[in-house]
Parts: C-alpha cells; structure tokens; sequence
C-alpha cells in the first residue's frame, strides 16, 4: 500500500518514480499531474465534483523504455487498485473471447482483495488468538464431569474443581509450547470449510468468473458451504484456523462498499497493445473486428456502468492510461470517439547507451543488485567494475540496434547469458568474489555478438 494521493506533491509522485525508472521526465510529470489532480478533486464542491472527468493518457514509445513500469509504480505509489491488460485479448461483441467489461470486473476483484488484506491485518491478533483457543480445545478436550444428582457425582465436587483447576494449568503448559513451536509437527484433525472453487470446479472455463451477482448467489445456494474433517500438521492447522478466523470477523459488506468506491474514484486501468487495434482506414477483414473492440472499450473509457458480481461499479471516474509502440500506425488512426477520451499523448524516448548503463545500477530494483544479492544467498560476491558496467551498456545498444530494439530487456538476456556460468557453478564457489571486467563482459559475449544470425536467435 502505497502513501495517500493528497500526501505527495507533483515533483513528490517524480521523485518516487525515478527511484525505478530512468529518463521519461515528461511522461511521469503527465501521471503525476494526473494523480495529484484526483486529490484536488476531491476537495471540489460536490456538485462539482461529480463533472470533473480524469484527463486519460496514452504514452507512445517503443518496448522497454518504461510505459508498463510508470503505471504500475504509479498504482503503487497512490496504493490504488490497478490492473494492466492488452487491448489484443479483447473481442467485439459477437465473436469467442473476453468482452471488454470483463477488465473493470478484474479492477474490481483486485479492489475487493486490497480491501479484504487491509482488514484481515486489522483483526490478526484476535484471528490468532482464537485459532490458538480452537487448536488447545482439539489437544485437550474438555472434560466431561458427571450430571448433578447422580450417584456418580456425589462427593466429585472437589474433585471436579481440582481436576478443572489441573487441565487449566496443563492447557496453559500447552499453550506456552503451541507459542514456542514445539508442537508443530504433531497431527491433529480439524474442521474445515470447503472452498466453493472445488464445488464450482465444473463450471471452470465456462465465463463464471463474469457472471452477475444474482446468478453466483444461485449456484451457491445449489453447492452451499460444505465442511470436511482433515488431518493436518499443528503448524498447517493453526494457519487454516486464522484464515477461517479472519474470515468470520471481516464484515465482507463492508469490505465489498469500500472496495467498489476505490475502484471507482482511485482504479488505474493501463491498456496496453492499444496501437493493435486501431485501423489504418481498411473496412475489411480482421480490421473491422478491431475496430468494433475500440467502439465496445470507448463507453467504458467514457463512463458507464458494468455488473459485477460484487454490484454495479461506475467508470466515470477510473483512470485509463493506454500504451502502444505505434510502429504500423499512429494515434490518429484510432477512432476519432476514442482518441478524444485520451487528451493527454507524451511520447517516451528510446534509451541511450548512459540510460542503460543507469538502468543497470541506480533504481532500486537495478539488475545488478539483483544478480549480486542472488549470488550472494551462495556465499558468492559479483564485483562489477565500472568500466565492465559500461560495457555491458554499449552491447545492449549495439545489439538493439543490429535487431529488434527491446530497449531495457535487452538487458535480461546480456546479463542471464554473461552470468550463466557462474550461476552454474556457484554452489562450488563459496566464498568467493568474482570480478566482473571489461575483458569478463568482451570474453561471455564475444561469439554472439560477432555472428548477427546467432545473436538473433539468442539475443
């Protein structure tokens, strides 16, 4: 969960996202702006607020220079629901395949999840303790005493109150063993709800996901829940037990209102692909198709409501920021409805050589950080010198220029294939440093950077 969207200021939202992504100033300064522009509209009059629509923005710019990643981080940073989709998995209306609606009932599940997660670490400690109460009631049985007026019964009361007294110091012993894991691998058998998605399993691949709220209410009244005895682990039970727990504490109305009013007013939505689908003035074939998808996904971009099986969610208000890299088409080739709902265009650059060669060491996530920490958990050290960084930089470029250029995930496949060997051979090589040179770099990559055929196949 990232800070709350009237927390941070424009250059603040920038700030946070050059810790990840290099260069691109002027399409993070778009988002930021857009961000910061929902705070501000929620401190509008009501009966403004409500006519002011989110500027949708459309970034244009070649694979792997960050379009994807701004988004994301973006959601992260606002911690509101978001969802990434292609705009190519989407059918118009009549053919096989996902109507676009089905991407707002996603957000909505994401949402409905972010939600429930919250709350579940809201009532953790109560969830635990029960759960602990729940396990000591199945290691140690209550004690049944005899009925009152018995002659089994005459003359137990004390014997009774000390044997209650004995199995609560015993259930205490117990308890304190449960806490300290000695107990974790002793079996028990436990109670537990059957989850609908085994009674539903049937239906998988039918569109059940999608169905509307009264028709899933149905089918769970024909499967309703079920409970099965199963032996378990202390360990596996315990944790069955806070789930089950945490379940019955959350109060899923609440959770299922609040959860559609994020989607609605915070929901990011990044369409990707989205130059796939636009037509460059043929009225046959596939194209017709394509266009029907841009007429089906303008009235959600625009504002309409969509059934979802938690209730009606409203899009006037979600965020669609969309991604292409244009190289067959342009912006001007969607559909002029649809280009209108995306007033905002900023065009990404593609990376230099000092770009990548950032890439590589500064954001937080840096491959070589990762590589190293990776090697690390080995009890091996990468020392990368600098000049071997550059390096490293300059044969992305090369490469991507030779082939497709793939800008940043060039990088992946230099660094997967440079380091194969000693990845290979790590777990021999504890305790060692391995410095990454000039000549390290030159000598991996030699052969497939001299031969252009190979390097496409493994590049």
């Amino acid at each position: 969960m990232g800070k709350s969207e009237g927390e941070l200021t424009p250059a603040q939202i920038v700030a946070e996202l050059d810790m990840y992504i290099i260069g691109q100033e002027k399409a993070k300064k778009s988002v930021a702006i857009a961000l910061r522009n929902r705070y501000r509209r929620k401190n509008l009059p009501e009966e403004l607020r409500d006519e002011v629509a989110p500027k949708n923005i459309i970034m244009i710019g070649p694979t792997g220079v960050g379009k994807t990643e701004i988004a994301r981080r973006l959601s992260n940073i606002s911690g509101a629901p978001f969802i990434k989709v292609e705009a190519t998995k989407y059918t118009e209306v009549g053919y096989v395949g996902r109507d676009v609606e089905s991407m707002i009932r996603d957000l909505t599940n994401i949402s409905v999840n972010d939600v429930k997660k919250e709350m579940s670490e809201e009532v953790e400690t109560i969830a635990k303790e029960r759960a602990e109460d729940g396990l000591l009631d199945i290691l140690l049985p209550p004690i049944s005493f005899p009925k009152k007026g018995t002659a089994a019964s005459a003359g137990s009361g004390s014997t009774g109150i000390g044997a209650e007294e004995k199995r609560r110091k015993t259930r205490e012993r117990f308890r304190e063993m449960l806490r300290k894991g000695e107990l974790d691998e002793k079996v028990v058998e436990i109670e537990v709800k059957q989850p609908k998605t085994q009674v539903l399993g049937m239906f998988a691949g039918t569109g059940l996901e999608d169905m509307d709220t009264n028709l899933s209410n149905m089918f769970s009244s024909i499967f309703p829940e079920k409970k099965k005895r199963k032996k378990a682990s202390v360990k596996e039970a315990r944790k069955l037990l806070e789930e089950e727990e945490r379940d019955k504490l959350i109060d899923m109305d609440k959770v299922v209102k609040v959860a559609i009013e994020r989607a609605e007013q915070m929901g990011i939505v990044f369409l990707d692909e989205i130059d796939k689908i636009a037509t460059k003035g043929s009225t046959h074939g596939p194209d017709v198709s394509r266009e029907g998808v841009q007429r089906d996904i303008l009235p959600i971009v625009e504002g309409s409501t969509v059934t979802t099986k938690y209730g009606a969610v409203r899009t006037h208000h979600i965020l669609f920021i969309a991604a292409g890299a244009f190289h067959m088409s342009k912006p001007s080739d969607l559909i002029p409805e649809l280009q209108g709902r995306f007033p905002i265009r900023v065009e990404l650059s593609s990376l230099s050589t000092e770009d990548l060669e950032k890439i590589l060491t500064l954001p937080k996530n840096a491959l070589i950080k990762q590589y190293s920490a990776l090697l690390q958990t080995e009890g091996v050290e990468l020392d990368f010198k600098p000049d071997a960084i550059e390096e490293i930089a300059k044969i992305a470029t090369f490469v991507n220029s030779q082939t497709e250029n793939i800008g940043a995930r060039r990088l992946y496949t230099i660094m997967e294939l440079m380091l194969e060997d000693v990845s290979f051979t790590a777990p021999d090589l504890k305790n060692q440093i391995i410095p990454i040179t000039v000549e390290y770099v030159r000598s991996k990559l030699k052969n497939i950077i001299e031969d252009k055929d190979l390097s496409k196949y493994i590049l």
